[in-house]
């Protein structure tokens, strides 16, 4: 049990903790006096506003940024791997070697290994068996003996074929080097990994691989992401920066959401009961501050001012609404492709493809990067001809396309006002104002000239026109691009009313997720539909045994094992040790499912005293005392919320067994 103990102390302890810390550029203040703690298991999702200081954490924790005032204590033997978002590159080496190197400490061991080997074989006197032993056991403890196959594991899930191995670094463009650097970084296991926006530029097989690998990392993982999706599945813990202070949500990006309006609400009842106390103080002081009989009065209630410690609240959340002009009506048909071929030189990118869009689908085009997803957009545009085959637009088509490249049509003289306007149509005028906003273009951005406006910049003002057009079909290849997560929100909410036919390239889940009516993947030359969204579209490929484009999951475990159990079901026989095995497991499963409603009907009972407990006037005025329901509140909704899924886990695993 001591041991134990001293384990799971190792396991709370933190790894990493700011002590006071205030950082700060110029006059704005980035972080003010954060106390706050990494643990060695912890993987934890930063957000905040784009400008709050989410990469400026990851600077400081990765030692590239001094702090202005307080610490930072570093446990000792922890490795920290910094990815950030731009600034890299790589060259004078293949793909291969390059991310190989990043194993340095390992291939010296190696190296060393071979020497004292060959020591060995000649029966030379020197030879140190001791340190032979030694390092042959650290070298079989790092994984040593598989580096070969973890190299090439992670390679192939970043989206690296096998014949990009020997490619030198330097033919690869931006995207490809951060993806290098990333698999170099996830090679090395640093004990705290430091990720900002690791799911840019990543196609979606890869984005899920990644999501896979991380949510199984064995150590700590701090990261920035725009991917609701990913951040879902991979953090166990959200840290909100807002006002130069970090506040802490237990679970996903999700359940963050609910917590963070359930703390906002209680926080603005609050606020409302002091601001309703300050008043009445002040009112005193003000009626009696020349009474010399209520002097000394009036002084205690000036101290009683003093030591309020003002409760500040988060910005409310601009509800940013946007809806598309109705679109003029087309033919039952949108458009087709019949039997289209196409390439670039000797290169044959897609062959023999049918495509027929129906008035009203929503279809999204995933596959790897590189696949032929834009060159399918561009036919379907009929920005390029097909080398083969036909494109036909159906009746009263008015198409918009959104390219990857659209900003290179904006005017660089115009304003970001101006240019907006100027396309507008008449009725949609007064809403420009609204939709800049929601891609992120405040207050004094509208007067930017488009010519001083970064890459993200330009791409979300191009994407903000092309939304006013009234078209009957809309083609967008990466619109989600530069958009942080609230202009994703607005951009999917405005969608899901449109009223036109939709096709779109997303490299975000939740995206597609949420859009989707139709899955075309395009791969090995063709485009292949799937009904339903990605998740359906995983499922679908994953009965044809294709695993691709996610690594085992836990639905995807679930449906193996029933599977398993139906190809049993099916075979001959079933030995007897096999069939005690399974009576073993179903009485463990049950035995676990009377465990978590147990602890079910406590949670709930402990949640209905707490909020009894909450709704007690006398809370009105111990805000620290409240403040620690709220929280202890919050942890025990989430451990109800794990209970519940867990439970129905258990349901469904046992609702198989029988069924079996």
């Amino acid at each position: 049990m001591e041991i134990l103990a001293v384990i799971q102390m190792c396991y709370n302890s933190p790894m990493l903790q700011l002590k006071d810390v205030i950082k700060q550029f110029a006059d704005q203040v980035v972080l003010r006096h954060v106390d706050w703690h990494v643990r060695p298991t912890d993987r934890i999702g930063l957000c905040g506003e784009n400008g709050a200081g989410k990469t400026t954490l990851l600077r400081l924790l990765a030692g590239q940024s001094e702090v202005d005032s307080g610490k930072i204590q570093i446990a000792r033997g922890t490795t920290i791997g910094y990815l950030p978002q731009e600034g890299l590159e790589h060259r004078g080496r293949n793909l291969f070697t390059e991310v190989r190197s990043a194993l340095a400490e390992l291939l010296s061991v190696e190296n060393e290994l071979r020497m004292l080997e060959e020591q060995i074989s000649r029966g030379a006197e020197q030879a140190d068996l001791d340190r032979y032993s030694e390092l042959q056991e650290f070298f079989r403890q790092r994984g040593g003996y598989t580096i070969e196959a973890e190299i090439g594991r992670v390679l192939k899930g970043l989206g690296f074929e096998e014949q990009d191995w020997h490619k030198p670094c330097e033919q690869f463009s931006g995207g490809w080097q951060m993806r290098i650097a990333l698999a170099k970084l996830l090679l090395q296991k640093p004990n705290l990994l430091l990720l900002d926006e690791p799911t840019n530029h990543l196609d979606l097989p890869a984005r899920d691989w990644l999501e896979s690998y991380l949510a199984t990392y064995p150590h700590a993982v701090v990261l920035v992401s725009h991917d609701r999706f990913f951040l879902d599945q991979v953090v166990t813990r959200i840290v909100e920066i807002w006002h130069a202070k970090l506040t802490d949500y237990p679970g996903n990006y999700s359940r963050y959401l609910i917590a963070r309006d359930e703390r906002v609400t209680a926080l603005r009842e609050l606020k409302s009961r002091q601001d309703e106390e300050i008043a009445r103080l002040e009112a005193f002081i003000n009626k009696f501050r020349y009474n010399a009989n209520k002097a000394s009065l009036v002084q205690s209630r000036v101290k009683q001012l003093e030591k309020i410690e003002r409760i500040e609240l988060p910005p409310e959340r601009k509800k940013i609404g946007f809806s598309f002009p109705i679109p003029p009506k087309s033919g039952r048909l949108s458009l087709s492709l019949s039997g289209v071929s196409h390439g670039y030189g000797d290169v044959s990118v897609i062959e023999e493809v049918d495509l027929v869009i129906e008035r009203g689908e929503r279809i999204a085009l995933v596959g790897a990067n590189g696949a032929g997803k834009s060159t399918m957009m561009r036919l379907l545009a009929g920005v390029e001809t097909p080398l083969k085959g036909e494109r036909e637009e159906g009746h009263n088509l008015n198409m918009a396309y959104f390219a990857q490249d659209q900003a290179r049509t904006l005017d660089s003289s115009l304003t970001v006002l101006e240019q907006i306007t100027r396309v507008a149509p008449y009725d949609m005028v007064p809403k420009v104002r609204n939709l800049l906003g929601a891609f992120l273009f405040h207050g004094d951005d509208v007067h930017k000239k488009v010519a001083v406006l970064s890459g993200g910049e330009r791409n979300r003002l191009a994407l903000a026109i092309l939304l006013l057009k009234p078209a009957n079909l809309l083609l967008l290849d990466e619109p989600t691009n530069h958009l942080d997560l609230a202009s994703k929100e607005v951009l999917l909410q405005a969608l899901k009313g449109y009223q036109g036919t939709l096709v779109f390239v997303s490299h975000d889940r939740y995206f597609v997720d949420a859009l989707a009516s139709r899955v075309v993947e395009v791969a090995a030359h063709r485009a292949t539909s799937y009904p339903g969204n990605y998740a359906d579209f995983l499922r679908s490929k994953s009965g044809e045994g294709d695993a691709s484009h996610s690594t085992l999951r836990v639905e995807q475990v679930n449906a193996k094992k029933t599977s398993a159990k139906v190809n049993d079901k099916n075979s001959r026989s079933i030995s007897h040790a096999e069939r005690k095995a399974e009576r073993r497991e179903e009485q463990k499963r049950q035995k676990q499912l009377a465990e978590v409603e147990k602890r079910i009907e406590d949670l709930e009972q402990a949640l209905a005293e707490l909020t009894n407990e909450m709704q007690d006037p006398a809370m009105a005025v111990d805000h620290s005392r409240l403040g620690k329901l709220i929280d202890k509140h919050t942890n025990l909704q989430t451990e109800l919320d794990d209970c519940l899924e867990r439970w129905e886990v258990l349901q469904e695993l046992l609702t198989e067994d029988d069924a079996s």
